[in-house]
């Protein structure tokens, strides 16, 4: 069986993403791993070259900043990154810049690529996330974060990045058929200095939006407001060990009262629906799971 992890990265140094920790979580399982970097207006390609692992094969690329309905650039260059991988390659292995995977969750990881390996009826492996916000000991909670996505995939020309690179299909368009991974994906995108928080933002609207929606709604503030969230729930597990660095050395503080439900009544009964049956009505799903 053979494994080829794959990856994007752009401006990654000055928005202070997990890029070193997301590659390192799952390299283990990775026969290669293909870092797609992009034209950069910081030493990205430099920082990149220093993890200096016998499995990392750099491509460079060129965004093209005009995608920026639906973040579709983002796809695109995941393609590309997708598109450089060994042909021989049985099972991809995505990974986004501000994600990580669990050490005692690789195991179930292999098991679940074994398993599957003679199965194409099964096309792809989903991921439970875990989402941080403001720190590391708080997780979203409510409808705004999605609570499972495909990260590994068969090796198929067919198959492609979905809009803005969160999940995958296959042509036409078509969800894929996925088994459970057995697995988390810890998503640390919303955990980071409020200053370079709000570096993220401006780098990541631009991919949706034009200057003037940036100018009234990104530009202006020189650090993320973490306050304006809906409901939090405190992160009682362990994270991954790659990340500890990161953890021990955080220099900014958030607190959050769990108790503050900031919702609507819809929101709100909604809310408390899932917390009792475990069902989340209308939740967005980009998969088919199987049994398998």
């Amino acid at each position: 069986m053979f494994v080829s992890g794959f990856t994007i990265a752009r401006n990654v140094v000055q928005a202070d993403y997990p890029l070193k920790e997301a590659v390192f979580s799952i390299i283990d399982l990775c026969d290669e791993f293909i870092i797609a970097v992009g034209h950069s207006n910081d030493n990205t390609l430099e920082f990149v070259r220093s993890f200096n692992h016998p499995k990392i094969k750099i491509i460079e690329t060129v965004w093209d900043d005009s995608l920026r309905t639906g973040g579709k650039v983002l796809a695109e260059e995941t393609n590309k990154a997708k598109a450089a991988v060994n042909p021989n390659a049985d099972w991809l292995f995505y990974i986004q810049a501000d994600e990580c995977v669990h050490e005692d969750d690789l195991p179930a990881i292999r098991q679940a690529m074994e398993k599957h390996l003679s199965h194409p009826g099964v096309e792809g492996l989903l991921f439970d996330y875990v989402h941080f916000y403001g720190s590391y000991d708080f997780v979203g909670d409510s409808r705004t974060w999605y609570r499972k996505e495909i990260r590994i995939i068969r090796n198929r020309k067919d198959i492609f990045s979905y809009r803005d690179a969160q999940g995958f299909r296959k042509e036409p368009n078509q969800k894929l058929c996925v088994a459970d991974a057995g697995a988390r994906v810890f998503h640390y995108g919303w955990v980071k200095h409020p200053e370079a928080q709000q570096q993220k933002q401006m780098q990541f609207h631009r991919m949706w939006h034009g200057d003037e929606y940036m100018e009234k709604n990104i530009a202006g503030a020189d650090s993320f407001d973490y306050s304006k969230i809906d409901s939090l729930a405190r992160f009682e597990g362990t994270h991954p060990r790659v990340m500890q660095a990161r953890i021990d050395h955080m220099n900014w503080t958030f607190s959050f009262d769990i108790t503050q439900k900031n919702f609507g009544l819809k929101n709100r009964l909604l809310y408390w629906l899932e917390k009792y049956t475990g069902w989340r009505p209308g939740e967005y799903k980009n998969y088919i799971r199987v049994k398998a």
